[in-house]
C-alpha cells in the first residue's frame, strides 16, 4: 500500500510540474555559459542571465545519434514551464539521491566526494567502488536494461536517474516519464577523447550542486596526462600494438579515432589497425587479424584471458607470434571485483592519466630508468597486468 501511495504521489508531482504557470521554457533564456568543455564534445552548462536557473545540454549521447539534444533544467525558483518540452527533464534543486545506471557515474560521484549521493546502481556486485561495496544496505541494485525493478526504483525515491545509451535511447525512458522520475544521459561512453570522457565529471558535479568540486578534480587530469604524453612522444621508438581478441569468426578493431587508439598513440605506440576514422569498432576477418597480430610487439586487452597458457590453449594459431613468445601480452584486469567487475571501465574513465602511465611503462620501460620521470612513472602498473 505504501509503495502504491508513493507511485500516486510521484504521478501527481509530475502532473503538477507539467501544469506550472511559469514562463514557457526556451533555450534562448540561457544566455550565460557556466562551463564550456575543453575536451568533451557532448555537453555544456548554461544559465539564465540572473543565475536563477541552470541548463545542462547533452548532445548525441549514444552511438549513431545525430541531431539529438536533451536538456536537464535545474530550476529552484520554478521559473519555467516545461510541459510542452518533451526533450527537457527538470529538477527543482540539485540532486541528492541519484541512481547510476553505469559504474563510471559512481566513480564520478566518488571523485567529487559525494559517494553517499548514490542510492541505486545497476549490477551492484560488479562495482569496485569502496563505498558501494561497503554499503549494500544503503545502495540497492535496480537491475539491468529490460529487467529493471521499477518497484525498487520507486522505493528509492530518487531525485534523478543517470542513463546511458549504447546504440539507441535507453528503454527506461518511457517508464521513467510515466513514473515522473527525472533522468538525463551522461554521454561519456561516446567520447573518443580520453580527457573528454573524464571531463563529464563536471556535468555530474553540476547535477549534484557542486560544479566547483568537479572542475577542481578534473583540472589536474589534463596537466598530468599531457605531461606524460610529452615524455612518451620524445622517444624514438613506436612499438606495434594489437588490441582485443577474436569473437566467433571476427575480430573487433577499434577505429583510429577511438578511445583506446588515442591512448595507444599518446603513449607513443603504433596501433596496427589504421583504416577507420569514426568512433566505432569494425570487424575484420580472423585471418587478416592473425597477420596483423604477427607484426605486434605488444598485445593489449585480451578479453577474459588471465594467463599465457590460457591464451595458447584458446588460440593455438597465435601461440607462435612474437609478442606471445616474448610475453608482451597485457590485460586491463589488475583491478577486478570478486564478481568480475573491472575498475578499468569504472574509475579508469576519470583517470586516463593513470591508464596512460600504465601504457607508457608497457611500451617504453626504459623511461622508468630516468630520474626526471620518477614522480609521474611509478614502477607498478595500476590497471594493467602482464600475462604470465
Amino acid at each position: 500500500m505504501k509503495q502504491f501511495l508513493t507511485y500516486i504521489l510521484l504521478l501527481l508531482v509530475a502532473l503538477c510540474a507539467g501544469c506550472s504557470s511559469g514562463e514557457q521554457f526556451d533555450t534562448s533564456h540561457f544566455t550565460h555559459t557556466l562551463y564550456k568543455p575543453q575536451y568533451a564534445s557532448g555537453f555544456e552548462i548554461l544559465s539564465t542571465a540572473d543565475g536563477s536557473a541552470t541548463l545542462i545540454v547533452c548532445r548525441n549521447p549514444w552511438q549513431g545519434a545525430t541531431d539529438v539534444t536533451q536538456y536537464l533544467l535545474i530550476d529552484p525558483a520554478d521559473r519555467f514551464n516545461t510541459a510542452q518540452s518533451h526533450n527537457v527533464q527538470r529538477l527543482s534543486e540539485p540532486a541528492r539521491r541519484i541512481v547510476c545506471m553505469s559504474s563510471s557515474y559512481v566513480a564520478m560521484l566518488t571523485a567529487i566526494d559525494k559517494s553517499e549521493y548514490t542510492v541505486g546502481v545497476s549490477g551492484i556486485d560488479f562495482i569496485s567502488d569502496e563505498y558501494i561495496c561497503n554499503n549494500h544496505d544503503k545502495v540497492r541494485d535496480v537491475g539491468y536494461d529490460n529487467n529493471i525493478d521499477y518497484e525498487m526504483l520507486l522505493a528509492l525515491d530518487p531525485d534523478i536517474v543517470l542513463l546511458y545509451g549504447v546504440n539507441a535511447a535507453s528503454a527506461m525512458e518511457v517508464k521513467l516519464r510515466e513514473l515522473g522520475i527525472p533522468y538525463t544521459y551522461i554521454g561519456e561512453y561516446v567520447e573518443s577523447s580520453p580527457l573528454g570522457k573524464a571531463e563529464w565529471v563536471v556535468a555530474i558535479a553540476e547535477i549534484a550542486g557542486c560544479r566547483a568540486e568537479g572542475e577542481k578534480f578534473f583540472a589536474e587530469i589534463p596537466t598530468r596526462y599531457n605531461h606524460l604524453k610529452d615524455i612518451a612522444l620524445q622517444t624514438s621508438s613506436r612499438p606495434n600494438v594489437m588490441l582485443n581478441t577474436p569473437y566467433a569468426d571476427s575480430w573487433y578493431m577499434p577505429s583510429t579515432q577511438s578511445y583506446m587508439a588515442r591512448l595507444v598513440a599518446d603513449a607513443a605506440g603504433n596501433y596496427l589497425y589504421d583504416r577507420d576514422t569514426d568512433n566505432t569498432s569494425a570487424t575484420i576477418d580472423n585471418e587478416e587479424a592473425y597477420l596483423m597480430a604477427a607484426k605486434a610487439d605488444c598485445w593489449l586487452n585480451v578479453g577474459q584471458l588471465h594467463s599465457l597458457a590460457e591464451l595458447r590453449s584458446r588460440y593455438p594459431k597465435l601461440s607462435d607470434i612474437e609478442c606471445v613468445k616474448s610475453g608482451n601480452v597485457y590485460n586491463c584486469t589488475r583491478r577486478l571485483s570478486p564478481a568480475g567487475g573491472n575498475d578499468f571501465w569504472e574509475s579508469g574513465v576519470i583517470r586516463p592519466d593513470i591508464i596512460l602511465s600504465d601504457l607508457i611503462k608497457i611500451f617504453h620501460p626504459e623511461l622508468l630508468d630516468e630520474a626526471s620521470n620518477e614522480a609521474l612513472l611509478k614502477p607498478e602498473l595500476y590497471y594493467y597486468q602482464r600475462l604470465e
